[in-house]
């Protein structure tokens, strides 16, 4: 039964416990992420979270109340040197606990617990970026690319043309033909009379011979 069983014992006495968690607290500050069972990270979480907050005010009464859980000189001045102005602007959730598998031997539960502000490769993440404001551009007035306005001239001459009954059309198109077809004739004429002008000069230049002769 787990009747007033608010903290994991993990099978030591408040002593053995507590010494226990100070030297991990200490480990993991000095060396930024330790591995241990999944119960022990879980504890340690909740032992040193609070130590970390206290490192953000660097005072007197801060710096020995940390002392007191740590028991580590170099620990405590790494916590208020580097980790508490790492941390700064952080409003808790300095941990991150991440399972490796079951250890061979007992088949335990592994995890490394480690610093979140320490990992270069989850360096920013969850952190929602600013977007840019997009500015967009107006187009200038009378641009390109609107269509060129026909010329007057262009505009009455088709408006003619469609205006235009067909009757006058068909007789336009019968007026061409006309012309054509007599321009056709007149071409023809003109080459059956210049073959007929040498068979002419032929013959007179043969009355001529005979007048001499006679």
């Amino acid at each position: 039964m787990r009747h007033g069983k608010k903290n994991n014992h993990l099978g030591r006495t408040s002593s053995h416990r507590k010494a226990m968690m100070s030297n991990m607290a200490s480990s993991l500050i000095k060396h930024k992420r330790i591995i241990t069972t999944v119960a022990k990270a879980k504890s340690l979480r909740v032992f040193v979270e609070p130590l970390i907050t206290r490192s953000k005010d660097a005072s007197t009464h801060n710096y020995r109340t940390v002392f007191s859980y740590l028991r580590d000189k170099d620990a405590t001045r790494e916590l208020f040197t580097v980790v508490g102005e790492k941390v700064a602007n952080r409003p808790g959730g300095y941990t991150r606990i991440l399972k490796t598998g079951n250890r061979a031997g007992d088949n335990a539960e592994m995890a490394m617990i480690e610093l979140v502000d320490f990992n270069e490769f989850f360096e920013g993440f969850g952190v929602k970026e600013e977007k840019k404001s997009s500015t967009r551009r107006s187009r200038r007035s009378g641009a390109s690319s609107k269509p060129a306005a026909e010329s007057p001239a262009a505009v009455e001459e088709v408006v003619a043309v469609e205006e235009a009954p067909e009757a006058v059309v068909e007789e336009a198109v019968v007026e061409e033909t006309i012309a054509e077809t007599s321009v056709a004739e007149e071409t023809v004429a003109e080459a059956s009379a210049e073959e007929s002008t040498p068979e002419a000069s032929s013959e007179e230049s043969a009355d001529e011979a005979g007048t001499e002769e006679a």
